[in-house]
């Protein structure tokens, strides 16, 4: 701002240098000094200066407020959707408690950044590096949008739980047999909720978010025996 109006008062001292030499040439090649047309004219340049400024001035504190949009949109943007858990961190270790060595409860898990957009939350949880392929250990849908936390040894009140690959609904720990494993906990969001028997195989599952999931999040767990 301080080089501007410097910039601005170079600018007015060069018209009124403009117009003294206007005159003092005019005077000494004995033309007829119309002073009062001179400085109207000059006059006129100082006023359209100004307003270029003005205009310039304007257009660079509309560029600023629209950076600060994108800036504010940005940094929104980063803070998105997470599950996490007290219990543990990402790619730490689960506690003994929540295994199939402890009291095979699930852990306590918090939920942060929803959209406001959303109709449902899915939870779903399996183990990757089993043996025979990824091994579901907890299945959870039509869990309420609002929900932030789910307890220890709790389901969210109004959420359908699905048959795992122990063969019965519910949680059922890490129980690897043998070297680490991690155990994924994801959690979708979706536009809809889902018509979904508790026998629903996690393929059903889904297939009936296809096309319906507007955010996502993850958290790893890890386990060894």
């Amino acid at each position: 701002m301080c080089i501007k109006k410097i910039l601005k008062i170079f600018m007015i001292n060069a018209v009124l240098f403009s117009l003294l030499f206007t005159i003092s040439f005019m005077a000494a090649c004995g033309g007829p000094v119309t002073t009062e047309e001179v400085i109207e004219e000059e006059a006129e340049t100082v006023e359209q200066d100004e307003e270029e400024a003005a205009e310039e001035e304007e257009g660079e504190a509309e560029a600023e407020e629209e950076e600060g949009v994108v800036a504010e949109e940005e940094e929104a943007a980063v803070e998105n959707m997470k599950i996490e858990s007290t219990a543990f961190g990402n790619d730490e270790m689960i506690p003994i408690n929540y295994t199939c060595d402890g009291e095979d409860i699930n852990p306590p898990l918090t939920i942060s950044g929803v959209p406001a957009d959303a109709q449902s939350l899915v939870l779903i949880v399996d183990d990757p590096d089993a043996p025979t392929g990824t091994w579901l250990h907890w299945a959870v849908w039509n869990i309420g949008p609002a929900t932030t936390e789910i307890p220890e040894n709790s389901v969210p009140a109004g959420a359908v739980e699905g048959e795992t690959d122990f063969g019965t609904p519910g949680y059922r720990g890490p129980c690897p047999p043998s070297g680490i494993h991690h155990y994924f906990f994801k959690l979708y969001v979706l536009d809809t909720t889902l018509e979904l028997g508790v026998s629903a195989t996690v393929q059903d599952i889904k297939e009936a978010m296809d096309d319906h999931i507007l955010e996502s999040a993850e958290l790893v767990g890890l386990c060894e025996r």
